[in-house]
Order: structure tokens, then sequence, then C-alpha cells
């Protein structure tokens, strides 16, 4: 259960980080409610989930499914540049966040 709150909350990350950007410095009303809801949902998630994972672990891999989508996201649809070694990188995040995940479970 603690780490399909860990990645639920490492989403909600990427919600709050894009709402945040969308909020254009707290000056977009719908915007900021949403970073508001998402980033005490996200902490919550990242909170209980540190209850059955290493507090290490449980926060690289938020982060870095966090990171990884905001990202992907702001590529597709925001106007962020998209290049092979971008993509690349992405991917990398996600294998090492897979490889946390991976070790945690033999533990």
């Amino acid at each position: 259960m603690s780490w399909i709150v860990l990645v639920l909350s490492g989403v909600l990350e990427a919600v709050w980080a894009t709402a945040l950007g969308r909020s254009e410095g707290f000056t977009k009303l719908w915007p900021t409610v949403v970073f508001g809801i998402a980033i005490v949902a996200s902490m919550a998630g990242l909170a209980f989930a540190m209850r059955g994972i290493s507090v290490g672990t449980a926060y690289a891999v938020w982060v870095g499914i966090g990171a990884a989508l905001t990202v992907g996201y702001a590529m597709v649809f925001g106007g962020e540049p998209t290049s092979i070694v971008k993509v690349l990188l992405l991917l990398g995040l996600i294998g090492c966040v897979i490889g946390l995940k991976l070790v945690d479970a033999g533990h």
C-alpha cells in the first residue's frame, strides 16, 4: 500500500509543480487552488508512505516521479524544447526510480 500511495503522491508533485508555474506567482486563482490542494495531498501521501518505506528511498522516488512527469508534461503540452538527450535522461531517471523500488523490495 505504501508504494501505491508514494507513486500517487509523486504524480501529485507534478500536478502542484505545474500548477505553481501556471499560477504566475499566485496571481491566478484556479492554478493557485490546484497548487494548494495538490501540495497538501502530495506531502500527506509522502508522509504516509514513509511509514513503510525508508526516508531516503521514498523521497528519491517521490522526487523522481514528480520531476519526470513535470518535465514530460512541459515538453508535450507546455512548449518546453524536446530533445533526444532530454528523453534519454528522463528514461534514466525513471529507470533509477524503478531500481530503487526493486532494491527496497529486496530488503
